[in-house]
């Protein structure tokens, strides 16, 4: 396989970035929506929620924007992958509105039933949303099974195979441990204190994770190395992300809180990158009929959609960057409950 720099490639690669600054960025809101419950007091789950308060539905936006880019530059893969994933992803957003529902809600009364159910729904809307994530990632490594008109021929359950679920389990540590982080960064006092004990064995459970799950890809998708054995310098993207996640523990443990997170930032890009070499050209695998699958060209738009929307991309992208850095910029520093927050 060679690496063809056209205007296909490019907007592969920009459709990574954006799901990949999804990742990094949404992946710490819910990593902290899975970690909500083990905040025992009403004060410390406040503290929670305000640590992504203003960030969150931001966030989001690179969700959005990049299921915009894949819908106007590879129609035909959106059609696929939202027939194939037709329930997975209704219950994706469901898990994305009860998210918001919950943030928005739960301050509106002040007993304490009100308050716990709307936090339960928080976190188990996160925990879902997220092991969706990794269970469709783990689906589009492996393959799915598509007839010749690109139509998925399998049902909810097929999708939930023991690799992907291992995926989905591996995503949902890593984004709960990228959490942590956050909130260390965030808060102070007793939360913080809880925090700095927890987080070392969502680390390690994270560590341990990547190695199996990096383990179980070279066995069961073998195909994902194709495009590292005829470029073995991509091998130094993976390496530097596995370095990236060791130096996460060595920053946490000299109490470097930005360093940690930062390391934790890096390690999920890195992965991000490292899945979409391995998949390039593909969007989606078809398994077990390889020919019924789709590319970068098979799946694309017409070249003068594609250059048209570029133009528009590159003026859009450094606005949404723009507003993403001027937000974290804002609201920097430690939580301070008062009146106004959540």
């Amino acid at each position: 396989m060679t690496f063809a720099l056209d205007i296909n490639t490019v907007w592969f690669f920009l459709l990574g970035l954006l799901l990949t600054g999804y990742a990094v960025l949404d992946g710490f809101d819910l990593g902290v929506g899975a970690l909500h419950l083990t905040a025992k007091t009403d004060e410390d789950r406040r503290k929670v929620i305000n640590s992504i308060g203003p960030l969150w539905d931001g966030n989001e936006v690179w969700l959005v924007t990049g299921g915009g880019a894949l819908f106007a530059a590879f129609p035909e893969a959106y059609a696929t992958a939202f027939s194939g994933f037709y329930l997975a992803l209704f219950l994706l957003l469901m898990g994305l509105i009860c998210r918001a529902m919950a943030l928005e809600f739960r301050g509106k009364q002040p007993m304490k039933w009100w308050r716990s159910l709307w936090d339960t729904v928080f976190s188990i809307a996160s925990i879902i949303s997220t092991v969706l994530m990794g269970v469709a990632l783990g689906n589009i490594a492996l393959g799915m099974p598509l007839d010749e008109n690109h139509d998925f021929t399998g049902t909810f359950f097929s999708l939930l195979h023991p690799y992907a679920l291992l995926v989905g389990i591996t995503v949902l540590i890593l984004f709960t441990a990228h959490g942590a982080l956050f909130l260390l960064v965030k808060n102070e006092g007793n939360l913080y204190s809880r925090l700095r004990a927890l987080t070392p064995k969502l680390i390690l459970a994270s560590y341990v994770l990547l190695v199996v799950t990096t383990t179980a890809t070279f066995i069961v998708v073998p195909h994902v190395l194709d495009n590292f054995k005829a470029f073995p310098v991509l091998f130094a993207i993976p390496l530097i992300a596995f370095l990236a996640a060791a130096y996460i523990s060595v920053a946490h443990k000299k109490m470097q809180d930005f360093k940690a997170f930062s390391s934790s930032a890096a390690t999920i890009a890195l992965l991000f990158l490292t899945f979409g070499l391995g998949l390039y050209p593909n969007l989606i695998i078809s398994s077990p009929v390889a020919a019924n699958g789709l590319t970068i060209y098979s799946a694309a738009s017409s070249e003068k959609t594609l250059y048209i929307m570029l133009v528009i991309a590159l003026i859009g992208m450094p606005l949404v960057i723009g507003y993403t850095v001027f937000v974290y910029r804002t609201f920097r520093g430690k939580v301070k409950l008062d009146q106004h927050s959540y």
